[in-house]
């Protein structure tokens, strides 16, 4: 079963010429034909207003399901996964630490035809201490041997200095190298990446047929992210 999967922090929807547009967010989506879309930053429904997640979903003419961290402006905000294929089952993780602003995981069942696959997505925090504990837990949520299928982990891992979150990641999932396939790992900023805080972690019998980021004007203008994309096999 070959599949496209997308990680993409989408800041709010909040565009490098400081214009929230969600509709902008989701033209880049639907130039990239993805199957499994995973978000962070995302604003969700809220009062009598629909959120960004609503507006990207119909867009796309994909489903959704949205695991809220906080509450922002009377709107729900948190992880979105967005798929074309039906989603059975969907579960929460909790990662906030101490006072930090709150975090959290998310876990969806896609059923891709000839099995499950099960998508994780996350936004880990920015402090070192606070990227020490969520790491080890995300990992053993991962892991859970009783969740069977294939498993893909994708986000935005704000590894800004020392690599610790995804040094443990590593240790105990399949981490994508995206050296061979973009001559470099730095994903952010978009205009001129300096840091690699995008990753994706597989278990599973899973190949790597691609990796790409998206370069137009559009996808540069419209978050401080770019969308990293992936071709994947997955072999039930």
């Amino acid at each position: 079963m070959d599949i496209r999967v997308v990680t993409y922090n989408i800041h709010r929807s909040r565009g490098m010429d400081r214009r929230t547009r969600p509709q902008r967010i989701a033209d880049v989506l639907a130039s990239l034909d993805a199957d499994v879309i995973a978000l962070q930053e995302v604003i969700g429904p809220g009062g009598a207003s629909p959120g960004h997640a609503e507006v990207i979903g119909a867009a796309l003419g994909m489903g959704w399901i949205m695991a809220p961290v906080r509450e922002l402006r009377r709107h729900q905000f948190g992880n979105v996964i967005l798929s074309r294929f039906p989603m059975w089952d969907h579960s929460q993780y909790d990662l906030s630490w101490k006072t930090s602003e709150p975090r959290g995981a998310q876990r969806v069942a896609v059923d891709v035809g000839p099995g499950q696959l099960q998508v994780y997505n996350t936004h880990l925090g920015t402090a070192l201490l606070e990227r020490r504990y969520q790491a080890p837990r995300l990992a053993g949520w991962v892991g859970d041997r009783r969740v069977q299928g294939p498993k893909l982990l994708l986000g935005d891992f704000n590894e800004w200095s020392r690599p610790l979150a995804t040094d443990i990641l590593a240790a105990r999932l399949q981490s994508i190298d995206l050296f061979p396939y973009l001559k470099r790992r730095r994903t952010y900023p978009g205009f001129f990446p300096l840091l690699h805080l995008d990753h994706i972690y597989y278990e599973g019998e899973i190949e790597v047929r691609d990796i790409f980021l998206p370069k137009t004007l559009t996808a540069k203008m419209a978050s401080d992210h770019l969308p990293l994309v992936a071709d994947l096999r997955i072999l039930f």
